[in-house]
């Protein structure tokens, strides 16, 4: 009888480890969307190629940088750090790059590599560290947002 229970029992263990497993695995291929902040403002918005972002004409930023590279703070999000580079050129910022970012796990590799470049967009379309907020990688948007505030803030 003991020896059924023992059976039973990891039977049971087994079972919800895979089940845990396979909603690991879902949860890493849902499908990531931005979510609206309200305080950007987006003059003549159009629907981009991107599903969930917008292109036309970015609001204006009366923030002048200074040209150079600017590397932001390390942040911590939960799975990993953050940490960005804003490359400035012509008073803009032209482009950003990831210095760190999680990639132990494989769900946070395919979260990250959807929102990294939906997060880069449009900081560059903004011209600022102030962007939506992705869903599905919101500890990494937050961290996006406080290192590119950080390497902003250097270049002013």
């Amino acid at each position: 009888m003991v020896l059924v229970k023992r059976i039973i029992l990891s039977l049971f263990v087994i079972g919800a480890f895979i089940g845990y497993s396979f909603h690991e695995r879902q949860e890493g291929r849902e499908a990531i969307m931005k979510v609206t902040n309200s305080n950007t403002k987006i003059i003549n918005p159009q629907i981009s190629d991107t599903p969930g972002l917008y292109s036309g004409t970015p609001s204006v930023s009366l923030v002048e940088y200074k040209d150079g590279a600017y590397t932001g703070s390390v942040e911590d999000v939960f799975y990993g750090n953050i940490q960005v580079r804003a490359i400035i050129s012509s008073n803009q910022i032209s482009d950003i790059e990831f210095l760190q970012s999680p990639n132990d796990r494989r769900t946070s590799i395919e979260i990250n590599s959807q929102a990294k470049p939906l997060l880069i967009q449009e900081a560059i379309s903004a011209q600022s560290a102030n962007v939506d907020i992705i869903s599905g990688a919101t500890d990494s948007s937050e961290g996006f947002k406080r290192s590119l505030a950080n390497a902003l803030a250097k270049s002013r």
